[in-house]
């Protein structure tokens, strides 16, 4: 699986960070541990998934995690984090 992450702010791209996930964990386990990663590479805290974070993800692959799911205050808009491609 690979996985986009992307800092927006004003509607423009800041920063973004792909991460792949290969291998016999669970989609889930996956998909926590890239958002861990990408985290790390773009310098951020970790996002709490919020229940309309699960939902978003569950139905399209896709969730914006904004200021309410950091603890610290950050200087973006939101981070936008999806699947870009599934496991075949």
């Amino acid at each position: 699986m690979r996985f986009w992450a992307k800092i927006i702010n004003d509607n423009h791209l800041i920063k973004d960070y792909v991460a792949e996930r290969y291998g016999e964990e669970s989609r889930t386990a996956k998909v926590f541990s890239a958002l861990e990663e990408s985290c790390a590479e773009l310098n951020l805290p970790l996002p709490i998934w919020l229940k309309n974070n699960v939902k978003d993800f569950q139905r399209v692959a896709k969730c914006r995690f904004r200021q309410d799911s950091f603890i610290e205050e950050i200087p973006f808009d939101f981070l936008e984090f999806q699947v870009i491609e599934e496991d075949r």
